[in-house]
């Protein structure tokens, strides 16, 4: 039962993390704004996906997710 309650506040803290970058990403001057991520904008339609952003945000979060999970198997 113990890493049962370990993998919830791993889990947890990843989605309150994930709640909080979402909530002030408006507040992050380079959040979205980096050279490769595609903005293409029309009348009418605008498409945007952040290529780079979301790749830059998939390697910090692994970081920080090994990390944890290095201190937690000590």
């Amino acid at each position: 039962m113990e890493g049962i309650g370990k993998i919830l506040l791993i889990i947890g803290g990843i989605i309150v993390f994930l709640g909080l970058l979402l909530t002030f990403s408006q507040h992050i001057p380079f959040f979205g704004k980096l050279p490769g991520d595609i903005v293409i904008k029309k009348d009418g339609f605008s498409l945007y996906f952040p290529i780079v952003t979301f790749l830059i945000l998939s390697v910090v979060i692994t970081i920080i997710a090994n990390v944890i999970l290095h201190f937690l198997s000590k």
